[in-house]
């Protein structure tokens, strides 16, 4: 049930115009309380759509009662009108629910093309069908309606001790985040304040949303939230919260890469041995985003020579003759130079496992990325996204 697996929350996914096809784009996800905490991390990106600029300043107060999305557009780079529409949208979602609800605690977030300002006309009245259709069934159709190129819908849930974590998450391509990756709504019945989302929140994103690397380009949309409803009266120890909402981002983009933008390959690169975690992630994105070893790839060649190279361009600490490299493990590569026969690499699978040896210390670190196929360059080239 996504989102509303959790106590305290309804949610609901209409079709309210703002696709040319049709198709589901409006949804809202509700918080019914008692409490009304939340926490969020947003893109790196310099360039900021305007929701991201909203939802920030929302955020500094640490109380969400609503979250309202809508795929179809990304009101980016729409300068002040922009910004005005997103705030319309925030005050029509308080107008629309009513009682102590207000624009100040209504969260915001866009996905779609950049660059076009949204049909307000359209997604003002849609706001109140949405309200209209809250459920606590809702999660699937909330799910459905921020899909873009998204193939299938993602939804993830954790339940322990007597409290839950739900989410669901949408995002295909654009995904190389820093903090957050395309849009993320997280929620729990767990009775929690503020800080303590925030803390589990961007611990568990450092490792998982912040590790997904499909094709190297980072949103301007990127928003991730996590809201407790404090439903289920339970107030679990820290840590365990904390992995309960790591694992829960952990299997949201695991389904991002599984469904990233015309790919026929999940890679998993492992990079060990490493002088420290940064210099681990560091090589891991340098090998993520080498254009020809995705090739290589998709191709189903374990051209460990891509590898190295990749290697060779971060400043991580190595000495060339003493790293490894293993594909599927087959440890194709040997201080640097010749390793076991390739020939003896399965690349049939789905999944292809590298791991780089930096022969250096005892850090590591898991990147997670895709092929580079015709389908994608088709996608991005044949219409816009």
């Amino acid at each position: 049930m996504s989102v509303t697996a959790a106590q305290g929350f309804t949610a609901a996914g209409i079709a309210a115009g703002i696709k040319a096809n049709g198709n589901p784009d409006l949804a809202l996800v509700v918080n019914n309380g008692p409490r009304l905490a939340a926490a969020g991390v947003f893109t790196s990106n310099r360039v900021k759509a305007a929701p991201v600029h909203w939802s920030e300043q929302v955020l500094r107060g640490g109380t969400v009662s609503a979250v309202v999305l809508n795929s179809g557009g990304a009101n980016a780079c729409t300068g002040p009108k922009g910004f005005q529409d997103t705030h319309a949208t925030a005050e029509k979602v308080a107008a629309t629910l009513g009682g102590e609800f207000n624009a100040g605690e209504i969260a915001v977030a866009s996905t779609g093309l950049i660059g076009v300002l949204l049909p307000m006309d359209k997604l003002l009245p849609g706001i109140e069908t949405a309200a209209a259709a809250l459920s606590a069934d809702g999660g699937e159709a909330a799910a459905i309606a921020i899909k873009t190129t998204d193939t299938v819908h993602k939804t993830a849930t954790v339940s322990q001790g007597g409290w839950t974590v739900g989410g669901m998450a949408k995002g295909a391509g654009m995904l190389a985040p820093g903090l957050a990756t395309m849009l993320v709504v997280l929620t729990t019945d767990a009775d929690l304040d503020s800080s303590t989302l925030d803390r589990a929140l961007r611990a568990a994103t450092r490792t998982t949303f912040d590790r997904v690397d499909s094709d190297g380009c980072m949103s301007t949309n990127d928003t991730v939230l996590l809201l407790a409803s404090g439903a289920s009266g339970q107030v679990p120890a820290y840590e365990e919260f904390a992995q309960a909402v790591r694992t829960v981002c952990d299997d949201l983009a695991r389904q991002l890469i599984g469904d990233a933008e015309g790919a026929s390959k999940d890679i998993r690169i492992e990079v060990i041995g490493a002088a420290s975690e940064d210099d681990a992630v560091e090589v891991g994105r340098s090998i993520a985003r080498n254009n020809l070893l995705k090739c290589a790839i998709h191709g189903e060649d374990p051209n460990w020579g891509r590898v190295l190279s990749a290697i060779g361009t971060t400043k991580a600490a190595f000495d060339p003759d003493r790293l490894n490299v293993a594909i599927n493990g087959v440890w194709v590569c040997k201080n640097g130079s010749v390793g076991e026969d390739r020939d003896l690499v399965s690349m049939k699978d789905r999944e292809v496992r590298i791991t780089a040896d930096l022969a250096t210390g005892s850090e590591s670190a898991v990147i997670w990325a895709n092929d580079l196929t015709a389908e994608y360059v088709h996608e991005n080239s044949a219409y816009s996204s």
